[in-house]
């Protein structure tokens, strides 16, 4: 229940070439503190709660627990969410050895922002960086969606 994750900026659209699936996505959060985040989103026609802890010094781990639930659930949950809710399309991008990025465009407040993430069986384990990939803002309070869905 661990997630191991590295973020970046994205440069340009180059990444929708390599793109494997290509996913809708909306999320809502029912707690933003910084110690524990609670999330409902609605990804594809299914539905997941999922509770974050807090970030690891550097930003790349934290706790993180999942859980899907009915679709229906989930959008009475989104009307109890705290204003902000996010919207987004989600491109996966393979890497290489079982890796991918998450590459999304953010909708509607935070239109034109792009941001790659990379999940890792750890933090050490390295991976092929693409032309497309920008800045890395790991640990970065700023770009976490948590804090978009206020902005």
């Amino acid at each position: 229940m661990q997630e191991i994750e590295r973020k970046f900026l994205v440069k340009n659209d180059d990444y929708k070439l390599e793109a494997a699936r290509v996913h809708h996505i909306i999320q809502g959060y029912l707690n933003r503190d910084p110690q524990r985040t609670v999330r409902v989103r609605i990804k594809d026609g299914k539905a997941f709660l999922t509770i974050k802890g807090a970030s690891n010094q550097t930003g790349t781990s934290r706790f993180e627990w999942e859980k899907e639930i009915p679709v229906e659930e989930a959008h009475a949950l989104l009307q109890l969410a705290e204003p902000g809710v996010i919207e987004k399309v989600r491109y996966d991008i393979p890497v290489n050895d079982h890796l991918f990025f998450e590459v999304d465009e953010f909708l509607d407040e935070n239109e034109g922002l792009t941001l790659a993430e990379i999940e890792l069986p750890d933090e050490h384990t390295s991976f092929d960086k693409p032309a497309w990939l920008g800045e890395e803002v790991t640990g970065n309070p700023a770009y976490y969606n948590s804090q978009l869905s206020r902005q």
